[in-house]
This record gives C-alpha cells, structure tokens and sequence, in this order.
C-alpha cells in the first residue's frame, strides 16, 4: 500500500490486489473493509485509477467529520496496512465501444470515478475530444489538480476546465453550473455522452439542463451525498436521504443514522448481532425490522413496511429504523 495526502481533507491509497481480484471498468465501485479499533467496518469507494492499470487499484477518500472510516483512513493509513475488497460492481460506466466525443463533469469527491474514465481513455489514446468540467469549493480541494493540467498537456483532445466559486486563481471558471460554462468549454455538449457524479446540488443543476434541451438520454449519472462515502443514484446507496436513529428495541439504545451498514450501526450500539459474509450472500444477519424506512444495498430499493425481515450488513438507514435487537 502507498499512501499520500493530496490535500488537506483527502487520503489516496494505492492497493495492490491479490489473485482474487477480476479488475474493473471504469466508474464501478468497490466494497472496501477496514479494521477500525477491532471492529471490520466495509465502505463503497470508487477506483480513481485506470482500468487497464492491474498492478494497483488507487482510492481517494475524503475525510467526513461524522464518518467514522473516512477520518480513520485519513489520519491512519500507513504503507503495509491491509485492506479487504469485493468485486467491483456498478452500472456507471463507460460503453465499450467508446463513443467518439465524451463530456465529464464531476464536483468534489465525485471526482474518482471520473478520473477513472479519463485515466481509462488516455491510456488507450482515445483520439476523440474529451472534455473534463470539475466544480470545486477551492483550488486547494482539487485532489487531482495537477495531474488533470498534466493530462489536458499531455493530450491535445483533452480539455479540462476547473471552476471554483469565487475567482480566486487556480480556477479556470467560476460561479454556480450554467449553460454559459458549457458553451465556452463545449459548445456541442447536446450531442455528447455525459458522465457526471457529483452531490446532489450540482447533479439537479445539470439533469434539469438536460431536461430542458430534451437530452436526458445523453446524461449518465452517479451521486454522492454528504452522508455517504460511496455512490447512490444507479448503483445503490451507502446512506438514506433521512439522518434520524437507529433504535435497538430489546436494549432501548439508540445511535445517530450515519453513514454505515445496520450492521455497523447495531456493532456501534454495542449490540452482537450474527452475520457472516458480510457482503449480502449468507443471509445470516438477518434481522426483524419492526418499522422505519432502509435502503437496500444492492438493489438501491426502500422499504418502509414494518415488521419485515432484512439484512442487516446490505441494508442502510433512511431515516429512524427501529430493529428487534
């Protein structure tokens, strides 16, 4: 393991896979665990590195103040430290025959699965134009900030443009999303795929573009929320829309809904609930759901009904949850 910290709130870890590991395409996620204190906690991250780079999967976590795992990985991860990973899974890709223009956008952490698709297409010298619009709170949280100026260098076909708030130097536009920032940087982004994956504001902001221009079918998304360290939208979610609590009926404790698994929320309740896998497949954590509304993993579905029988390691909070337990 390589550890570097690209800036201030971020930690890129580059992981070197065993045999076990199939690869991946560009803009999936990865189940990753980590002991934390004793207790194995698993988090959705998205590779950032190329999907033709075999030799290593690179991360790039940001810290959340009420994320338990993202601040340990922040102030904790130290070459020789092992991680645990499933196979990547995920929708948000590219195709594989490649159309011949390509827009990305992203905003914040959402940059990793974008800068997989670019790390992906540079390595196969896609000759096709890319362009690459990246929204950031400042030039200083840009985790791949030089790479990108090396890579638009590098590239003539590539095009990247970072856009900052405020007109504070490092920004190549500023100000809030608008049709203006893509005229000046694609003026034929209505006919271009798109890949976005952002936070929730700016992924409205271009969706309801879209919407509006009648090209929904062009704009391929994926989500990341504050509450989440892992994408939502057409992969399934890490958290709910709704914080509220995790409630344990037989030892009436209660645990704010963060981000995390039931299950992590009920080990964190200090409750010994039996799971086995941990991943979805053995069904042995198992739990009756005596109401409140969960997100399921997987399937990205909710659920609402009460007195149901549901997953506790696959299953997240999406609001108050109160668990026979």
């Amino acid at each position: 393991m390589d550890v570097q910290h690209r800036t201030a709130e971020t930690v890129t870890i580059r992981l070197r896979p065993n045999g076990s590991w199939n690869g991946f395409r560009a803009g999936q996620y990865v189940r990753f665990g980590v002991d934390v204190n004793g207790v194995l906690m698993r988090r959705l991250f998205s590779p950032a590195s190329s999907a033709h780079d075999s030799a290593q999967v690179e991360i790039t976590v940001a810290s959340n103040p009420a994320g338990t795992v993202s601040s340990y990985l922040r102030e904790n991860a130290r070459p020789g430290m092992v991680m645990t990973m499933s196979q990547a899974r995920g929708v948000f890709t590219l195709p594989d025959r490649r159309p011949q223009n390509l827009l990305l956008i992203s905003g914040g952490s959402g940059i990793t699965p974008v800068m997989s698709m670019l790390r992906t297409l540079c390595d196969e010298n896609h000759a096709g134009r890319i362009a690459f619009l990246h929204y950031a709170k400042s030039a200083q949280e840009i985790a791949y900030g030089d790479e990108l100026r090396e890579l638009s260098r590098r590239y003539p076909n590539v095009t990247v443009c970072k856009v900052l708030p405020t007109r504070e130097r490092g920004g190549d536009l500023h100000g809030p999303f608008s049709v203006e920032h893509l005229n000046q940087v694609v003026p034929d982004f209505s006919t271009s795929p798109t890949y976005l994956c952002s936070g929730p504001r700016l992924r409205q902001a271009v969706s309801d573009l879209w919407a509006q221009q009648g090209i929904e079918d062009l704009l391929h998304t994926e989500l990341f929320t504050p509450w989440a360290t892992g994408p939502s939208s057409r992969s399934g979610g890490q958290v709910g829309s709704g914080r509220g609590a995790v409630r344990l009926s037989r030892s009436a404790v209660a645990v704010p809904a963060r981000e995390g698994t039931l299950l992590e929320h009920a080990e964190a309740a200090g409750a010994e609930p039996r799971y086995g896998c941990r991943m979805g497949i053995c069904h042995t954590c198992t739990t009756r759901k005596i109401s409140g509304s969960v997100r399921n993993l997987l399937t990205g579905a909710v659920s609402d009904g009460e007195d149901e029988n549901i997953r506790l390691c696959i299953s997240v909070p999406h609001g108050d949850v109160l668990l026979d337990l």
